[in-house]
Order: structure tokens, then C-alpha cells, then sequence
């Protein structure tokens, strides 16, 4: 991916990149979506915001703080962009499980929206791999704590009630 020299890689993921950037795209999404629907999407993006916490939380927070991975070399990558990328861990990829997080909590009560929010979240994962910030393995296991942060927001109401009832 990081060999991609098409136009379209290099215009789209670089705004995507930027959109994705301190979760600016998912809370403009989750803004829409309340603004622009019912009961159901304002559930639907209360949740993908949840997910999206609980994913940065355990991906930031968590696992870069367990396991310290180097960047991609820089020669690896054949493009101007790889001189911007963070000082912290490469593992995993905290943009991916906010993305996926996000999209798959979403997609949990409105699967509608949730399609909708899967085509950024795709080009976020592609992204993070293409400009060399990420190894795939990265991305693949920012995915996996998305998915499961999404899991634990639609489920942890339901075990707390009958933990307590």
C-alpha cells in the first residue's frame, strides 16, 4: 500500500487522514446523524461515540503502553508524508479501533449509517498503512479492540442491569 502512487491515494487518504485526526470525522458523523435523524440514530451515534473512547482508551492508553513497536522504516516507504508521522508506539493503530469502534457500534443499532461510516472507516485503515505510520498487523489488531470496544457498549448495559437485578 505504501507503494500506492495513484492520484486518488494521494489526495483522498491524505484528507481522510486529516478528517480522522483527533476523531474530528466520527463526531462530525455522530453530529449528523443526531441532527439529522430520529430516536434511533441519536442512540446510534451515542454509541459509536462510547466505542470510539473505550477503543482509544484501550489502544492508546493500554496497549501502546505494553508493548513498544517502531514506526516502518522510512526507506520502506517511497513518499514525502512519512516524515510526519507520531513519536509513540506503532502498535496498534489507535485511529483504526476509533474508526472501527465508531462504525461498528454505530452499525449495531442503525445499520444504514453504520454502511455509511464503514467506507471512512476503510479508507482510515488503508490510510494509516499507506503513509507508513502502520504496519498491517497495526491496523488488523486496532480493528479487532474496535470491534470489541463496540461489543462491550452494546452489551455492558445489559450485564450491569443483571449484575444488579
Amino acid at each position: 500500500m505504501a507503494h500506492w502512487t495513484s492520484p486518488l491515494t494521494r489526495h483522498v487518504l491524505p484528507a481522510v487522514e486529516s478528517a480522522a485526526e483527533h476523531t474530528k470525522l466520527w463526531w462530525a458523523a455522530a453530529a449528523l446523524m443526531s441532527a439529522t435523524g430520529g430516536y434511533r440514530e441519536r442512540k446510534a451515534a451515542l454509541a459509536g461515540l462510547a466505542a470510539m473512547g473505550v477503543a482509544e482508551l484501550v489502544s492508546n492508553s493500554v496497549c501502546k503502553q505494553l508493548y513498544e513497536r517502531r514506526r516502518p522504516p522510512e526507506e520502506l516507504i517511497p513518499h514525502d508524508g512519512v516524515h510526519d508521522r507520531p513519536d509513540s508506539s506503532s502498535f496498534p493503530s489507535g485511529h483504526t479501533a476509533a474508526a472501527v469502534g465508531f462504525t461498528a457500534a454505530v452499525a449495531g443499532t442503525s445499520p444504514g449509517w453504520g454502511a455509511a461510516c464503514a467506507v471512512p472507516a476503510v479508507a482510515v485503515a488503508v490510510e494509516r498503512v499507506q503513509s507508513g505510520a502502520h504496519y498491517p498487523s497495526d491496523v488488523a489488531v486496532g480493528a479487532v479492540i474496535g470491534v470489541a470496544a463496540a461489543w462491550l457498549v452494546h452489551r455492558a448495559p445489559g450485564m450491569v442491569l443483571r449484575h444488579w437485578l
